[in-house]
């Protein structure tokens, strides 16, 4: 279906959230066509806990009501809206590249990665409840600070504010507590993917991070986009997975191509600042489900799971400002002429992705100063 994007939340002249289908600059109305109830509600968490049968079902019926030429809403006069109660978030850290760039960066005299890295899919869970849709402003973080030369730390605003070019996915179908979900069952789980910038207060998070990782300097905003694109409307975008080398332990394993060719790209105050692609992960979507529940932990409908920071191996294909401006000692250049190593109040974000015909949600997040 060229320019599919993928199901979300609106509303239209005040009225109540329902769901909707974006295709290039039209929305179509889902609870207006009788499909089913859930198309009525103000979330896609109803559908989504149908299952991958009625979830293909509903995109071919979608296909044909677009192809035939159903009526749609413009898109400018439809309001957006979070598309899916999320019930979990977990975020991931899967780009080879990022994970290097970042173990040079601070461990300049040692091996990049840690021990574990290349045996298991490293993560965090972080926050669901301030997971926001594209659009939504975001207000700097305030936190405890520490310059590496002072004593003591300080509080207030962060001057290190960055972004984190990511991809999620989207879980329609829940588990059993202690039951582990194995690679194999992925797409049983699984419904769609959407874009994600997990914002990140990198001088509060140097400071709080050892021993337990990221809490305060990733937690008070995830911008996602408002429409979730269903994975079968990718499937000509699955391609051959990275070599991993160990061999990950039986859990991990997979068969068939699970790297995801998408087109990415990050845009800084209307200057393109970087381009990568998501195809070269190097832990995959199925592997890091799989892993998140060996212990037994459950899946729920609407739980978020996202790669981590998507890097390539090229200057430009960097996924963070942190990395494209070496933790700000290479400074980068605006269209304005302005430069920039990490952001600053009224800076706004684009992040967009594009799989051949389908076009992925952009995900949208402009700097509003912090409140005192």
């Amino acid at each position: 279906m060229n320019g599919a994007v993928g199901f979300g939340v609106f509303s239209v002249d005040g009225n109540e959230p329902r769901v909707g289908f974006r295709a290039g600059h039209g929305v179509l109305d889902l609870a207006a066509t009788g499909l089913g109830s859930e198309f009525s509600e103000p979330s896609l968490n109803a559908f989504l806990a149908l299952g991958r049968a009625a979830w293909e079902e509903t995109l071919d019926r979608v296909t044909d009501l677009i192809e035939g030429g159903h009526d749609v809403v413009p898109l400018e006069n439809a309001t957006i809206h979070l598309p899916f109660e999320v019930a979990d978030y977990v975020d991931f850290y899967s780009s080879l590249e990022h994970a290097t760039n970042l173990g040079r960066l601070f461990r300049p005299d040692a091996e990049p990665l840690l021990p574990n890295w290349r045996h298991l899919p490293v993560g965090y869970h972080g926050r669901a409840g301030t997971v926001v849709v594209s659009g939504t402003p975001v207000v700097r973080p305030r936190g405890q600070l520490k310059n590496p030369d002072a004593p003591e730390p300080s509080f207030g605003p962060s001057r290190r504010l960055d972004i984190e070019l990511e991809l999620g996915f989207v879980v329609g179908v829940d588990s059993a507590l202690g039951v582990p979900v194995s690679t194999s069952a992925f797409r049983d789980h699984v419904f769609g993917v959407v874009l994600v910038n997990d914002w990140s207060a990198r001088d509060v998070q140097a400071w709080e991070y050892q021993p337990l990782g990221p809490f305060l300097g990733k937690s008070f905003a995830t911008s996602i986009a408002a429409w979730v694109t269903p994975l079968a409307l990718l499937e000509d975008r699955f391609v051959a997975s990275p070599a991993q080398d160990p061999e990950p332990l039986p859990y991990l394993r997979t068969v068939g191509g699970w790297a995801l060719d998408i087109e990415l790209e990050v845009a800084l105050s209307s200057t393109v600042v970087s381009r990568t692609n998501a195809r070269d992960l190097y832990w995959t979507m199925p592997q890091q489900l799989a892993h998140a529940t060996v212990n037994g932990a459950s899946l729920r409908t609407g739980d978020l799971f996202v790669s981590g920071t998507i890097s390539g191996p090229n200057p430009g294909s960097e996924g963070s400002l942190i990395e494209l401006t070496w933790n700000g000692t290479r400074p980068i250049r605006l269209g304005d002429g302005s430069t920039r190593t990490f952001l600053e109040d009224g800076d706004e974000v684009v992040l967009r992705g594009r799989a051949g015909d389908v076009e992925l949600g952009e995900v949208r997040g402009m700097i509003v100063p912090a409140r005192a």
